[in-house]
This record gives C-alpha cells, sequence and structure tokens, in this order.
C-alpha cells in the first residue's frame, strides 16, 4: 500500500511540475509579447499624436528615444531588484507598470504623454534585462529555442500592433487616444500567470552569492554585445519612431504606412526561429552578425534613394536587419556560464547598449527638421551599420564570462 501511495505522490509531482512547465511558458510568452507593442503602436499614429499634444519633430524624436532612454536607465537596477525581491517579482511588477503606464498616457498634453510612456517604458526596462535571465533558469537546456519562441512572441506583438493601430483607431471613431490605451489590455492579459510565479523563488540568491566575483564590464566580450546592442538598437529604434513618418512623407497613405512598418516585424516572427536553430549549431554567430547587417545597409540605402520606389522591398530589408535583436539576446545567454551571470551580462549590455542608442532617434528628428527631407538621416543610419558589423564579428565568437 506504501508503494502505492508512493507512486500516487510520484505522479502527483511529476503533474505540478509540467503545470509549472506550462505557466512558465505561457509567463514567458506573454510577457514578450507586450515588450514592444507600447512602442510600435506609436508610430504610426505619430501624425495624430502629433497634431493632438502640439509636438515638435524634436520632441517625437524624444518620444523615440524614451523606451532606450529608460531601458538604459532602469536596466541597470533590475538585478538589484531581482536578488531583493525574486526574478519573477520583479518582472509582474515590471507588467503592471507598463499596463498603468500604457492606459493613462494618451489621456493629456505632450508631458502627460512623455511621463507615463517613461512608466510604461520602465516597466518594459526590467522585463527586457530579466527574460534572458529566466530562459536561462527556467530552460537552461533550451535556451536557444527558447530565446527564439520569446524573439517570435516579441516580434508578432510588435507587428500586431504596428499593422493595427491605424485600423483599430478607426473602429474606435476615429479617437487615437481610445486606439492608443486599448493596447493596455494586452499587457493585463500578461499578468495572472506571473502571479502563479511570484509565488515560487528559484535559487537566484545563491547563484549571485557564487557568482558575486564576476565583473561582466572587465570582459572584451561584455562590451562588444553592448556596442552590439547599442547600434543595434538605434536602428530598431529609428525603424520604429519614424520609419511610418517616412513613408507617409513620401505620399503614401497612412495604412500602407502601417502595414510597411509591420512588415518589419513580421519577418522578426519566423526568422528568430531559423536563428535559433542555426545559433544552436554553430559555435560561432559573428558571420550571422555580419550577414544581417548588410540587410540593414541596403535598406536604408533604398530609402534614401527614394521612400515610395520600391517600399516593400526597404520594408523586407529593414525587417531581416531587425532579427539583430534576438540574435544579440541569443548571444547573451550563450555567453554566460550561469543564470546569474547572464542576467548581469544582460544588464550590462543593455543598459550600456541603450545609452549609445539614445541619441539616435532625436538625431534623426534633428536632421530630418534642419534638412527638410530624409536623405541625409538615411545615409546617417546606412554608416552606423559598419561599427555594427565589427561589434557583432567580436560579439559572436565563442567565448564566455
Amino acid at each position: 500500500m506504501s508503494a502505492d501511495l508512493q507512486l500516487i505522490d510520484q505522479q502527483r509531482q511529476t503533474t505540478a511540475s509540467r503545470r509549472g512547465w506550462f505557466v512558465a511558458v505561457a509567463a514567458l510568452l506573454l510577457a514578450a509579447l507586450n515588450l514592444r507593442i507600447a512602442v510600435t503602436t506609436v508610430g504610426p499614429l505619430l501624425s495624430e499624436i502629433r497634431s493632438g499634444t502640439g509636438m515638435s519633430g524634436t520632441v517625437a524624436g524624444l518620444v523615440a528615444s524614451v523606451p532606450v532612454i529608460c531601458f538604459a536607465a532602469v536596466g541597470l537596477v533590475a538585478p538589484r531588484l531581482a536578488h531583493r525581491f525574486g526574478p519573477d517579482r520583479v518582472v509582474l511588477g515590471g507588467l503592471i507598470l507598463l499596463t498603468a503606464g500604457a492606459a493613462g498616457r494618451p489621456f493629456g498634453g505632450t508631458a502627460t504623454f512623455l511621463a507615463l510612456s517613461v512608466v510604461a517604458m520602465a516597466g518594459i526596462a526590467v522585463v527586457n534585462v530579466l527574460l534572458p535571465m529566466v530562459v536561462k533558469e527556467r530552460f537552461g537546456d533550451r535556451v536557444g529555442p527558447m530565446t527564439g519562441v520569446y524573439s517570435l512572441a516579441l516580434n508578432l506583438g510588435a507587428t500586431v500592433g504596428a499593422a493595427s493601430s491605424v485600423p483599430l483607431t478607426g473602429v474606435l471613431g476615429g479617437d487615437w487616444r481610445l486606439g492608443l490605451a486599448s493596447w493596455a489590455l494586452v499587457a493585463a492579459v500578461a499578468l495572472p500567470p506571473w502571479l502563479v510565479l511570484a509565488k515560487d523563488r528559484p535559487g537566484y540568491e545563491d547563484a549571485t552569492a557564487r557568482d558575486s566575483r564576476v565583473r561582466v564590464g572587465r570582459h572584451p566580450v561584455a562590451w562588444a554585445l553592448a556596442a552590439y546592442f547599442g547600434l543595434q538598437s538605434t536602428s530598431a529604434y529609428v525603424i520604429i519612431g519614424w520609419l511610418p513618418q517616412i513613408y507617409r512623407d513620401a505620399g503614401l497613405p497612412a495604412e500602407t504606412a502601417g502595414l510597411l512598418f509591420a512588415v518589419t516585424s513580421l519577418l522578426s516572427v519566423p526568422l528568430p526561429l531559423l536563428l535559433s536553430v542555426l545559433t544552436t549549431r554553430w559555435r560561432t554567430q559573428s558571420g550571422i552578425a555580419a550577414v544581417i547587417a548588410l540587410f540593414g545597409i541596403a535598406g536604408y540605402l533604398g530609402l534614401w534613394a527614394s521612400p515610395a520606389a520600391a517600399p516593400w522591398v526597404w520594408a523586407v530589408l529593414l525587417g531581416v536587419a531587425n532579427c539583430a535583436f534576438p540574435l544579440v539576446l541569443t548571444m547573451i545567454a550563450l555567453r554566460g556560464r550561469t543564470p546569474a551571470t547572464v542576467v548581469r551580462l544582460s544588464a550590462f549590455a543593455q543598459s550600456v547598449g541603450y545609452v549609445l542608442a539614445i541619441p539616435g532617434p532625436i538625431l534623426i528628428g534633428v536632421l530630418h527638421d534642419h534638412t527638410g527631407g530624409w536623405r541625409i538621416p538615411m545615409a546617417f543610419m546606412a554608416a552606423l551599420y559598419v561599427p555594427q558589423i565589427i561589434a557583432g564579428i567580436i560579439a559572436g565568437r565563442d567565448r564566455q564570462v
């Protein structure tokens, strides 16, 4: 009889373990789904937002830089918060901030929009930094595939947000404020599974104590990852903040511009899965980083020549270039020996990288205001891919911190 009870107990433990695994996967995917929606839904409505709040081009560039500013500032705090409260609880808190900020920012003037955008992006920042650590800790034997899956969810959210922002506003009577605020509901859906995970606190503190002597800032690979992260972020947030406006200024309708912008995210849905397979099979990712950058150069040079000449081609090229983001996330997870090192490496690479990326969207807005066109800004963005190739080659080498 005792043997039967023991078997039943083992079966219950197995069932609970499987249930916990599925909850963790659901939590990871729902969190990732929301990491870009609050950002990509702004670009297609930028003209309406500027009209409704009185923003200048330079201030609109600042709005595009708010995510990178928050990611740089808040990202450094995330490891300490995770050490004190547990990573799952901190991710939950970040999602709550995202929900509140996204719901409230459209209902006010420029100052309100900026302030609550900061709240929403601060929430995203801590989630951004901690998800690679969560993957390393909960899915240690499947880092590549799980990073690819959550990158897929991230880009799926970005794509849906970009493509649906204008049509959703139309459904809601043309009120851009309601259209933008409604995306907070998607963030709210991500809260329940993290409430479940927040009751559990894996052994992050012990791992942190064991790795307390690791100083990632002293390792060249950490700086290479930070440089690569910053340069790809500059391109990504210029695309997010300005690409729909570039197409609209070229004479394309707002909905078409939104769809073209969505293409850049749509291509980042299946490609991360391919990248996850390649990064698992190949010990180095240097070649992948270089090839991705070449697509970005071609895309920006196309916009420099004529945005309306082959808009779908330029969007496809830039969509492939955006795959630098899931690539660098995978490289961060692979370069750290332990979950604790990964979260420190993630915080360092993202925070330093986002500091490097802060001027990009603002500078593009300033250049556009002063030149009255997009040729000089696009030439500048194409040139930035040269140092990105160099950083990617160094960061992609088979080394660990």
